[in-house]
């Protein structure tokens, strides 16, 4: 397995959709996240969706497959679930949906929520600040809550996993009513061509 993900630019996804190639586009970021502005013609399926069935979810694919999420993390670790289980025809978007957009690539548009790596940003600066102000004025070891915060950001840095992240992904305020399961993303899926 190559331990460099297969990368592709936004510009060569616009082409290949333009020019109809065979390419299925995974956005494995969550519902809310996707519900907010996505690329046209992708399918949602959450990263923890397609970790759980990653076999099956391969088993359904048989072109070539583009994993987009915020930022290519997500994506990334998607491509690596998908190698484990032999399928190695994925690469992942750079600069995730946001890049796509931004190079003017057919997008749509829902309701505005701030993105779930910006939630992490928030409550991890809220958290450091809580800790040096509590330290401050309500007892010295209130100030460890930004050390912890500092060795998780370190940590998530470190192996490129994002703990906070996962936990707020399952907060009510990032679910919809259109949460994909295993069955509607596997009706949703293109057919295997035989």
């Amino acid at each position: 397995m190559n331990p460099v993900p297969q990368t592709t630019s936004p510009e060569e996804l616009k082409d290949w959709i333009t020019t109809g190639s065979d390419v299925v586009v995974l956005d494995v970021r969550s519902a809310a996240e996707f519900e907010s502005l996505h690329i046209l013609g992708s399918y949602n399926v959450p990263l923890p969706l397609l970790a759980e069935h990653t076999e099956e979810l391969a088993a359904k694919l048989n072109t070539k497959v583009v994993l987009v999420c915020q930022s290519g993390v997500r994506a990334t670790e998607a491509k690596t679930n998908l190698a484990s289980v032999g399928f190695g025809n994925a690469h992942v978007l750079a600069g995730g949906v946001p890049a796509y957009h931004q190079a003017g690539g057919q997008t749509v548009e829902g309701s505005k929520r701030w993105d779930l790596e910006r939630q992490v940003r928030m409550a991890a600066g809220s958290l450091v600040i809580a800790g040096l102000v509590g330290g401050r004025f309500l007892s010295p070891q209130i100030r460890s809550v930004a050390g912890v915060i500092g060795a998780g950001l370190t940590f998530s840095a470190a192996t490129n996993t994002c703990a906070m992240g996962k936990a707020l992904s399952v907060m009510p305020w990032n679910k919809t009513g259109n949460e994909p399961t295993r069955t509607s993303v596997l009706a949703q899926l293109p057919t295997k061509k035989s």
